[in-house]
Order: structure tokens, then sequence, then C-alpha cells
């Protein structure tokens, strides 16, 4: 007997109908034989509608009761499946994220999972129900409810999969799968049959919607199998797992754009050990996610240091700095809000050489002038002008070919 997590995104569960359509697919697996944990996420636009409400009375509302309400919306999600489902004639039971005792730390908004105690969700498993547990959601260690940030659905289905030592983890979306770049951006885009956990990790941090980083983190730590496919239909999407050998031959899998990003330049910072240490310490006092990071020397005694962040932590960001600036000796600070990230990633980088230079090729003859370069064994990003990063991701899959299958394209 398998154990089977599904998780259902906010548009698979959007209405009536679509709760139903749900309810149904689990109830399918179920009748196999397969012990059923779903997953559910608030439904459709209900979480933006509850951002929205907050706004209206509080433009700066506290982080502590946001999570409050926000975790609301899963809640009736998953309360709303059970009743479905058991208008099917199935024993169904809902859960919160307290009551499966998902335990995060206390960064309201954006907690990390400590711990999850499985052992009520075995009960009602081995006696024979579908347990519906909400997404997003947990409790930090004096009770209070938080969040895990948006799409952390995701992190709470991979994550119960691995507490359960279930045999996969399937996320269902309005998409078949994920495909070699967003096709809403390069329509062109094909659907990829398998990634690995490594190649979805970086799509992921840099911008790819599909999946949620974390999601993926806990899948390759714990061994996870993840499935992402549509709730529309029954084809097969792409599978996440480990990385295995003909994988390498794919010299670029995908290709992704980040444009809600900040770029801060730190001028002629004294060049000593502990100065950087000291400036990312700060930054992550006031829970500030860096990404990218480049330092360069100017002379013996002064650095510049650079790096990106979402713009929404643009403000925590510019209070840290402004406490830290003279501790480090920094000279100025320049801060651009008109950026944007492109990026290709593969394993097959590892082993093939002149992917470099395709993409910087290719940026120059569509006009797109790059403001910094940073890389990974897999991943090649370049930070573009916000009014260029359209172009420079067309051009940049063109290049590549990923509008063909893997088997289909030609090396650098």
């Amino acid at each position: 007997m398998a154990i089977i997590v599904q998780k259902f995104g906010g548009t698979s569960v959007a209405d009536a109908e679509k709760i139903r359509r749900a309810a149904n697919r689990a109830l399918k697996a179920h009748q196999k034989g397969d012990q059923i944990v779903v997953v559910a996420s608030a439904r459709g636009k209900q979480t933006d509608q509850l951002v929205a409400d907050a706004m209206e009375l509080n433009p700066n509302p506290p982080k502590r009761e946001m999570d409050v309400l926000l975790s609301t919306g899963e809640q009736q999600t998953v309360s709303l499946m059970a009743m479905a489902l058991e208008a099917m004639g199935q024993k169904a039971i809902s859960f919160t994220g307290q009551q499966v005792q998902m335990i995060t730390d206390d960064a309201h908004s954006k907690a990390r999972i400590q711990s999850i105690g499985a052992e009520k969700l075995k009960e009602k498993l081995a006696d024979g129900c579908i347990c519906i547990v909400a997404g997003f959601q947990g409790v930090d260690p004096n009770g209070n409810i938080t969040t895990l940030g948006r799409g952390g659905s995701d992190t709470s289905a991979v994550a119960l999969a691995a507490a359960l030592g279930a045999d996969y983890c399937e996320i269902y979306t309005d998409v078949d799968g994920i495909y070699t770049a967003d096709p809403r951006k390069f329509p062109s885009a094909v659907k990829m049959e398998q990634i690995s956990y490594d190649e979805m990790l970086e799509l992921a941090s840099l911008g790819a919607g599909v999946m949620h980083g974390r999601a993926i983190e806990f899948g390759k730590k714990y061994n996870v199998k993840i499935h992402v496919r549509s709730s529309m239909n029954e084809n097969t999407g792409t599978i996440i797992t480990h990385e295995v050998p003909q994988m390498e031959g794919i010299v670029v899998s995908g290709a992704t754009c980040q444009k809600d990003l900040a770029k801060i330049d730190l001028v002629c910072v004294d060049h000593k050990p502990g100065n950087a240490a000291s400036i990312f310490a700060h930054l992550a006092s006031h829970k500030v996610s860096v990404n990218d990071i480049i330092q360069t020397e100017v002379s013996p005694e002064k650095a510049n240091l650079s790096f990106t962040i979402s713009r929404s932590d643009l403000g925590s960001a510019k209070q840290a700095i402004d406490e830290i600036r003279k501790k480090v000796y920094c000279e100025s600070v320049f801060i651009r809000e008109d950026i944007a990230e492109v990026s290709v990633v593969g394993v097959g980088m590892r082993s093939h050489c002149g992917v470099a230079e395709k993409m910087f090729k290719t940026l120059a003859e569509n006009k797109v002038n790059i403001d910094s370069i940073t890389t990974s064994e897999i991943r090649i990003s370049c930070l573009v002008n916000l009014e260029d990063v359209d172009a420079a991701l067309t051009s940049v899959c063109d290049a590549f070919e990923l509008d063909k299958p893997a088997a289909e394209r030609a090396q650098p």
C-alpha cells in the first residue's frame, strides 16, 4: 500500500466544481488501495483579497496578524474538500498546520519548518480516511500561527511526504508540467519529461513559479520523488528526481527571468576580514534574503560589494545597510530597482563548454547590455535593464533551441 501526497494549488480548487474534481482525483487514488494525504492551497485569488482587505485597514499590518489572517484561506479549502469527499461516501478529515504539529520558527510570513508530528495523520490513514491538510501554514514553539511564504503549500506537501515516508508527492497545477521556459513569456517552450533537483532549485530561485524552492530542497534532502502535473487531465507531467546520466547530454534544460529584484552596491568598503560577514549577518537579522553576491577589490584597502534581493525586502535592506555602513567604512551606497535577471540552467554545463560565449553573444546581437554576471556549476545569470529582460529571455531561448525536445537540440 503506497502513501501518496497530492497537493492542489489555488487555481485547482478555485470553486466548488474544481474542489469536487480534486476530491474525486484523491478518491480514485484511494480506491486503488493507496493511502492519500491531500495538501490544499487557498482558493483562487483569495489570499490576494485577504491581503487587500488588510491593507485597506492598515498599510503596515503586523506580520503576526497577517499570518493569522492568511492562514484562514487554506482552512476553508480543506474543510470544503473534506465535505465534498464525505458527500461521495468517503471518510475524510481536515487538519490545520497546527493540528498536524507543523512546527516552524517564528519568522512570520516566511517561517521555516523545524519538525512535523505525523502520528495523527498515520492513525487516520490506517482507519481508511483521506486526510486533507492546510498548506502554507504552521505554528511556532509559542503557539503562534505562522505562514511559510507565498507558494509555501508546495513546501508543506513535500515536507509531509518526507515525514510520512510517502512513495511520491504529486503537485497539481494548471499546467501540464515544467517547461523549458515560462510559456506565457516564450510560447514555443516545451514540456520536460524530467528534471534534476539541482536544476529545479536553480530555476525556482531564479523566478520560475511552478515550484517553491524550499519544496525542492526538502525533496532532495529526503529523497521525495515529485511529480508536477495538471489537475485538468490525466497526462504525465514532469518528474523531479536525482540526476541521472542522460541528463548530462542536455546542455541547457531551461531558461527563466526574474523581474522583482533590486541591486545594492556598497562602494569602497574597507577590505579587511570580517566586514562581509558583518554586513550579511546584519541583513540576516533583518530577515533579508540575499541572492547573487559579487565582491571586487578596487585597491589593497577597499572593495566594492554588490548583491541582489527581492524588491519586497528593499525597505528592510536599506535600514540594515544604514545601520551597518559606518562600521564597515562604506563610502557610498547605490541602489537599482530598474534591474532584472535572465538565466540559463542545465546540469550538462558541467561537461560542455561554450554556453557562456553563446549566451553573451546572443544578448549582444540583440543589443541587451549586461550589468553583471554570476554563475554556478549549472547556471549562468545576467543582470540586465528591466525594460530589456523580455527580449533577452526570448533571444536566449531561441539560441539554445528551447522550443525543441531535448534530444533534438544542437550542442553549443
